[in-house]
């Protein structure tokens, strides 16, 4: 080497070395020295704003000049280290200096990485998505030759090491003189080799673009660092890599980052919380003139007008149970997993897209363009070096996150089936080619699915319009039937908030303004890294005002919606919460449950119901239980709590919501001996015997008016119990009345009864086009005698004037 440059070398060595040897001053690397010398580790993690401060001319060469400069900074480490303990320099063959700090305009991403950076510090944010093997790379072979009786010994250096000029690869067979080699393996060093891919954040990446990737190398003390699906942020040298062949490459360069430090972001996307911010998350969740639960609910995608039952169930998925792992292994899931299957154009694709862009992690996917190893994982293999890797999923990259699938029907049952284990033990284990490996997915699932049929089938049960096995559905704590029925109120209401949609205009929005796709700030440092938002403003507001355009005139003035920003950290403050269960609110979810066990043996022909109960159901009623009470920032999981969760079940599975006091009686009911209800039949018989004698006209009952919610585009459910009975009482006054009057005229089936018939009606002319009057008699007298022959042809007039069925005479034929 040339004096001159290796006196210039000297210089820049020593200019490092007084960097270090900061005894004089803070003293802070001398004690990560120590420290690095206590733990037996070889890499010292060097803060760049620190020698920037001090040297800002080494700093920009170093960011410059990576190679040259690196290479001097680790020889005056490894000469400090010397001075302080000469025997533990002795240990390692190299020392290493991992960077940290603000990067500025080097802090990029897979996609803003370009040619320019060529041989310069940088630092790449992305998600790990492929991992190598890990593999020893020799650093120096031994050789001894049994002629000559000497050892001889030969050094490494390729392009991925910090050397200024690589060796060769030739492994040596014979000396100088020809005398044959023999390699002493126990002698020889070696380090570890890893290779990983990065990908571009999902959430960051350019809408429309296929995310971009970029290798990494790790050496030494870097590798096994992160697995797939980890968020990392790597500090390295931009560098290109030639061939296999000698060193020989054509035109087209490979490009590598040779990793100089590697820091996991956190799993959890943290948002940044102030101690204002907390003041004002705990006075709004004590207030005693609102209900938090609901407000929050009625904040959720205030752009779609509804779905109030679906809205709180959503509140509940971005707030979580509470996860447990018990003393033997066994894990208690805490993520929620909601399905919503309906008709089109029902919002179900715009309520995964809201939930896309208010939880801090989640995922989009499609169900046709997502197969079993893209949800879970696969395992593939280097055109290079023909190594197995294991490349991660979508749900291994959601981690601690959701999950969003649309069109959930639409994927094969073999894929479906992959992410059974995800679903329930929140991991991936992969068992092929040679790799058995554990990956965590432990995330929520959002899907949105339609019937089988493309729309809901009224003349089915709701199983059948499902179509997904009941292993999966189990796995789903809710699933939500929403229905696109024709009503004139409802399609006025709708039509009315959706061209308000379009009229409305954010309060800041100026004229021809492009719309920001993402307004949040990026962290230009691997210090908090933690922090995935930044809030430009201090003071946060905790309420929207109120816009007639966005908020419709179905709601006052004096009602408060939450602002969005205000919504992410008051979610991320309560769900850290871990409430615990107390023994009034266990009671009222075990009682519940053991009712909708009953109910599911005794009444299983008569419910229209979307799911199975089993003890899975049981869990669910746990977690949004515990969801609830978070929402509260209750400590404990109180009896209020366990009706939220039970209302939310109840819903799901029947599409209505029953009444405490029938809840708490329905048991009772159940017990009953069927002696007592013959004999209340027969006292019923002989009333309305003695009300025919008394009287010779009956007017009809009126049907009770249902009231009218905003849930209505969901399927009304067909439950036989008390009402029913009632029903049957109010035919029989009904036909109590003058001969010469029409019976049927005088009678008025109710709605619910009338879903109830068409749900038999289907199981009898579902096999064959037509039926006879009198076959359906029959069957109606085996499957539901509460129906009389008069209602029964009440009910076929009505769907003839529906246009459902065509009655010819005594023969009923389906359309």
């Amino acid at each position: 080497m040339d004096p001159i440059e290796e006196q210039r070398l000297r210089t820049i060595q020593r200019e490092y070395l007084d960097f270090l040897d900061d005894g004089e001053d803070e003293g802070v690397y001398q004690d990560k020295l120590k420290m690095l010398i206590a733990n037996d580790e070889s890499r010292l993690i060097a803060n760049i704003n620190d020698l920037r401060r001090k040297n800002p001319r080494r700093t920009k060469a170093l960011q410059e000049n990576a190679f040259e400069e690196l290479m001097c900074f680790q020889r005056a480490l490894r000469e400090l280290i010397s001075a302080t303990d000469a025997i533990y320099a002795k240990q390692f063959e190299e020392f290493f200096v991992g960077l940290e700090g603000s990067f500025g305009g080097f802090h990029l991403s897979p996609r803003t990485i370009n040619s320019s950076y060529i041989g310069k510090i940088v630092c790449v944010e992305g998600i790990v998505n492929k991992c190598s093997l890990i593999r020893p790379k020799v650093i120096r072979s031994v050789h001894f030759c049994p002629t000559t009786k000497k050892f001889m010994e030969r050094r490494y250096a390729d392009m991925t090491s910090m050397e200024a000029f690589p060796t060769s690869s030739v492994y040596p067979t014979k000396d100088e003189d020809g005398n044959l080699l023999e390699t002493e393996y126990g002698l020889s060093s070696y380090k570890d080799h890893q290779t990983f891919v990065i990908q571009e954040i999902p959430e960051k990446a350019p809408t429309g673009q296929l995310p971009r990737s970029i290798d990494v190398i790790a050496d030494a003390d870097l590798v096994d660092q992160c697995k797939p699906g980890d968020r990392v942020q790597v500090v390295g040298v931009y560098r290109c890599l030639p061939g296999k062949k000698g060193g020989f490459t054509n035109v087209s360069f490979k490009t590598g980052l040779i990793a100089n430090n590697i820091r996991l972001m956190s799993k959890e996307m943290e948002p940044k919380v102030s101690i204002n911010d907390l003041k004002k998350i705990r006075s709004f969740s004590r207030q005693r003139n609102m209900d938090v639960f609901e407000t929050l609910a009625r904040s959720i995608a205030p752009s779609i007008y509804g779905h109030e039952y679906i809205k709180r169930a959503i509140l509940c998925m971005l707030l979580g149970g509470t996860e447990k792992v018990l003393a033997n292994g066994t894990r208690l899931r805490g993520d929620i997993n909601i399905l919503l299957i309906g008709d089109p154009s029902v919002a179900k694709s715009q309520l995964l897209r809201y939930v896309l862009h208010t939880a801090p992690r989640a995922i989009p996917t499609t169900g046709r363009g997502s197969s079993g190893v893209g949800l879970t994982a696969a395992v593939t293999s280097d055109a290079e070096t023909g190594d197995r890797r294991l490349e991660a999923g979508a749900m291994v990259l959601a981690d601690r996150g959701i999950v969003c699938i649309d069109e959930f029907d639409k994927m094969s049952d073999i894929d479906r089936t992959a992410i059974h284990e995800v679903m329930e033990q929140g991991r991936v284990t992969i068992a092929k080619a040679g790799i058995h490996a554990q990956l965590n997915a432990r995330c929520s699932v959002l899907a949105a699915a339609n019937p089988v049929y493309g729309r809901y089938d009224q003349y089915k049960t709701p199983m059948e319009n499902i179509g997904l096995q009941d292993s999966l559905l189990s796995r789903f704590d809710l699933i939500f039937v929403i229905l696109d029925n024709c009503d004139m109120e409802h399609d006025n209401i709708i039509a009315d908030h959706v061209l308000r949609m379009h009229r409305y205009r954010p309060a800041n929005e100026a004229d021809g303004e492009v719309l920001p796709f993402a307004s949040e700030v990026d962290a230009l440092t691997t210090e908090n890294a933690n922090d995935a938002e930044k809030d430009i403003e201090d003071d946060i507001q905790i309420y929207d005002k109120y816009d007639a355009v966005l908020h419709g005139p179905y709601y006052s003035k004096k009602t408060k919606f939450i602002n969005l920003r205000f919504m992410k950290k008051y979610i991320h403050f309560a769900k850290a919460l871990k409430p615990q269960l107390t023994k009034e609110a266990a009671d009222i979810i075990v009682e519940e449950y053991t009712r909708l066990r009953n109910q599911d043996l005794s009444q299983s022909d008569n419910q229209a119901r979307t799911q199975p109960i089993t003890a899975r159901a049981l869990e669910s009623m746990i977690r949004l239980a515990t969801a609830h009470a978070k929402c509260r920032m209750s400590k404990t999981v109180d009896p209020e709590d366990s009706e939220v969760a039970i209302d939310l079940v109840q819903f799901a599975i029947f599409k209505k919501v029953l009444d405490k006091n029938k809840r708490k009686k329905d048991l009772q009911k159940k017990q009953a001996n069927d002696d007592n209800d013959d004999e209340e039949e027969i006292e019923n018989d002989k009333e309305n015997d003695e009300a025919d004698m008394d009287t010779e006209t009956v007017p009809p009952p009126s049907t009770p008016k249902r009231r009218r919610q905003s849930s209505s585009t969901d399927i009304v459910p067909t439950e036989v119990g008390s009402a029913t009975k009632r029903a049957r009482r109010q035919g029989r006054k009904a036909v109590g009345q003058d001969d010469d009057t029409p019976v049927i005229s005088q009678i008025n089936i109710s709605a619910e009864r009338l879903d109830v018939f068409k749900t038999h009606l289907s199981t009898v002319i579902d096999r064959q086009p037509s039926a006879t009057t009198q076959e359906i008699f029959d069957y109606m007298k085996q499957h539901d005698a509460t129906f009389t022959e008069d209602e029964i042809r009440m009910a076929l007039a009505k769907m003839q004037d529906e246009n459902q069925i065509m009655l010819a005479g005594e023969i009923v034929i389906r359309i």
